[in-house]
């Protein structure tokens, strides 16, 4: 028998336990009963299944707006236009009772400057672009194959 011959018996063999497998599960599954219709699980499941049999073919076509719609009005556009001007002053009303503690700012930046200057730098934050490259090149170097090994 050759090569191919025993792939095919071996992919057979793996169909047919597929195959049977998921006729099993399927045999199983319409073996078990449906718990959501029956009341004594939950005493809401008639009601569920009430309203999902009522919503089954939701959303249609005729619940969506035709796309000759026309824009909502001046008047309409003004009131949420007004609705947004007034949330607007009341953030700024908010921001401006926040209590600022931050008079000098730069004193501040000169604080921060100072506290980075006081900090250790690691050594590898130190190297030059060009040590950096050098080092990079030496590990490309290091990383090539070894030339092949003659065979007399």
């Amino acid at each position: 028998m050759t090569v191919p011959e025993m792939n095919a018996q071996r992919t057979k063999k793996w169909t047919v336990a597929g195959l049977g497998t998921v006729l099993a599960a399927g045999a199983v599954g319409c073996a078990t009963p449906d718990p959501v219709a029956d009341s004594t699980v939950a005493p809401l499941s008639p009601r569920i299944v009430a309203l999902v049999d009522e919503n089954r073919r939701y959303p249609e076509w005729r619940n969506f707006p035709r796309q000759g719609t026309p824009p909502p009005d001046a008047a309409a556009v003004s009131v949420h236009v007004a609705a947004l001007d007034s949330a607007s002053a009341a953030t700024a009303a908010d921001v401006a009772a926040i209590d600022w503690t931050l008079d000098d700012p730069e004193g501040f930046a000169r604080r921060i400057s100072e506290d980075i200057a006081a900090r250790p730098l690691a050594p590898a934050t130190l190297q030059t672009r060009e040590e950096v490259e050098a080092f990079a090149q030496d590990l490309r170097d290091r990383g090539r194959a070894p030339p092949p090994v003659p065979r007399r």
